[in-house]
């Protein structure tokens, strides 16, 4: 069993609410961190529908205390209280690089001696940003899947300059919050799960935004010929299309035309996906 405690989230979006969520869900005391009131606010909502998430999907104990841990997750807007009493620092900070370098710099000042340092980001390599944390020895990587009570991986992936004894200490620790730790065990940008995936939504979007074909019309075609419950474009709407956009925006001529096309057809009308109600389909 690890000595961790205290967990600090660095962002309330989609997947950085969940995973404060799902932390304190497993008894952690959880501090989450976003830049203004209204993204805090805005993360104590999706706390409070995530509490629903669990109780209809049937997660053990959620009857008893989901709502609850919506409640005893602690937010601010003040990196160094966020910082105070850290033993793990988990960052969900949008997946652009300067940014992430930027906030690490930012984190790596405050952070108390003891704390374990972790990007989740889900592209990038944590080598590109671990010298702006100040802290490389104790800096790794640690990767969750979108609806983490369900799909819940967590990859935990080292640089070479990881301490050992810190990356088994992540690997317990995602245990511990209810996770099927997966020890990744070279460093590879998009770890396992977006090494698979990354190239199949990016393919699928292609196909849409070239025009061959509509995205209800690839997703059928994925469903029917492969069995598979969801097509790429269902997907992408649990992911949110922010995420798929940053991206697409940092990559190749085709990439970027691609981003273009997610921004002008969807982001730019409030079609963010699942969260907005809205995406390549509409919600309730």
């Amino acid at each position: 069993m690890t000595d961790i405690k205290n967990v600090t989230v660095f962002g309330t979006g989609v997947l950085g609410s969940q995973i404060a969520y799902q932390a304190a869900f497993h008894g952690f005391n959880v501090t989450a961190w976003d830049i203004s009131e209204e993204a805090i606010q805005a993360g104590r909502e999706r706390y409070r529908k995530l509490a629903q998430r669990y109780i209809a999907d049937g997660m053990p104990q959620a009857q008893e205390k989901a709502e609850a841990t919506a409640e005893a997750i602690a937010l601010t807007t003040d990196k160094a209280q966020a910082l105070a009493d850290a033993d793990i620092v988990i960052e969900a900070a949008p997946e652009i690089l300067d940014l992430k370098r930027e906030l690490w710099k930012e984190i790596g000042e405050l952070a108390p001696e003891k704390t374990i340092l972790c990007t989740n980001s889900s592209s990038l390599l944590p080598s590109d940003i671990k010298d702006y944390t100040g802290h490389p020895e104790r800096f790794l990587a640690y990767h969750f899947a979108n609806e983490v009570w369900k799909y819940n991986t967590g990859e935990v992936m080292a640089t070479a300059d990881t301490k050992p004894e810190i990356f088994e200490t992540v690997v317990e620790f995602a245990a511990e919050m209810g996770m099927v730790p997966i020890p990744v065990r070279k460093e590879k940008a998009g770890y396992i799960l977006n090494s698979l995936l990354i190239p199949f939504l990016s393919a699928a979007q292609g196909l849409a935004a070239f025009g061959f074909a509509e995205p209800e019309d690839i997703d059928k075609t994925w469903r029917i010929a492969t069995g598979a419950p969801t097509g790429p474009f269902q997907i992408l709407d649990v992911i949110g299309l922010v995420t798929p956009y940053n991206i697409a925006a940092a990559g190749d001529e085709t990439s970027q035309k691609i981003a273009a096309w997610l921004k002008e057809n969807y982001i730019d009308k409030g079609k963010l996906g699942i969260a907005s109600g809205e995406g390549f389909y509409k919600y309730n």
